[in-house]
């Protein structure tokens, strides 16, 4: 029989003068599904996702400005902020032609992805939300040294640069995952991200990101507001083992979606490195019931 496996495509938008890498998979004309990753990784963290859904959706992945194969510019030559790469994510949307979409949220991809679906809440057809902080309840202490660098970033800096190291990104993929399961996270993950957080200029980008990532908390009152008032389909597939985003931060969500498909998965920060087939299959449930 003929090898129907969705074929994922990887190409690239220019955006505002800048190279936007994304990947793509599945039919235009059917429901969108967009992948926001998180920190330090890529659009590489959907990999296995992707063909997972695209036989049903049409998939987009793109990899933000500074991380990937997106362009990664000096930050003297390019505004990093959570806000401008809202703006990319959007306008990158927008060329693709994807007027409505549920949205896939991961660390980083939060703060984008809830700031597109408050401000666009009929474009968003579904929350998709992985490690996705929208609540004070989800900050651990793996962000006091960051908090403390945005109040002081001299002061802080040399204590925030431990977390760009090989063993820091290393130990984010594998902390809270468990032993009959380290085997399922491939090495490609912290390599990959390494060697890009590796390159000139790149831990400048990362302490730039980590400094402006304070004036995502200012916005949680309005996420907030948006899932009050447009009660979003959301899905909520969280390792419940995540020292970065805790799982207080998962239930949070309850308070005001009280209809929220919440699992709490026996998974650290990167779950879907080893609770991949789990989250694939709750996802095409959840989509194929609330995507009619």
């Amino acid at each position: 029989m003929p090898d129907t496996k969705p074929v994922v495509h990887h190409r690239t938008a220019t955006v505002n003068g800048r190279t936007v890498f994304y990947r793509e998979a599945g039919d235009p004309t059917a429901p969108a599904v967009v992948l926001l990753h998180g920190f330090p990784a890529s659009s590489h963290m959907f990999r296995n996702l992707i063909p997972e859904l695209a036989d049903r959706y049409h998939v987009v992945a793109p990899d933000h400005m500074g991380y990937g194969f997106s362009d990664a510019p000096p930050v003297d030559e390019f505004e990093y902020s959570f806000e401008n790469l809202t703006s990319i994510t959007l306008e990158l949307l927008d060329q693709l032609g994807l007027q409505k979409f549920a949205v896939y949220i991961q660390d980083y991809g939060a703060p984008i992805g809830l700031r597109i679906a408050s401000r666009n809440p009929d474009r968003v057809t579904a929350l998709l939300v992985q490690s996705g902080n929208a609540y004070m309840e989800g900050f651990t202490p793996f962000w006091d040294i960051l908090f403390a660098h945005a109040k002081d970033r001299p002061a802080n800096e040399a204590e925030v640069r431990k977390y760009l190291t090989a063993e820091k990104t290393h130990w984010q993929y594998t902390h809270g995952v468990p032993a009959d399961r380290l085997d399922r996270v491939a090495p490609d993950t912290w390599t990959l991200d390494q060697a890009l957080m590796d390159r000139p200029g790149n831990a400048e980008i990362q302490l730039q990101m980590f400094w402006d990532y304070q004036f995502n908390l200012p916005g949680y009152p309005d996420f907030q507001e948006y899932f009050r008032k447009h009660q979003p389909p959301t899905l909520i597939t969280w390792g419940k083992n995540d020292e970065i985003f805790g799982a207080d931060g998962a239930r949070a969500y309850e308070r005001d979606l009280p209809n929220a498909e919440i699992h709490l998965l026996d998974a650290g920060h990167f779950a879907l490195e080893s609770h991949g087939p789990e989250i694939a299959g709750l996802i095409r449930d959840f989509l194929g019931r609330v995507l009619v």
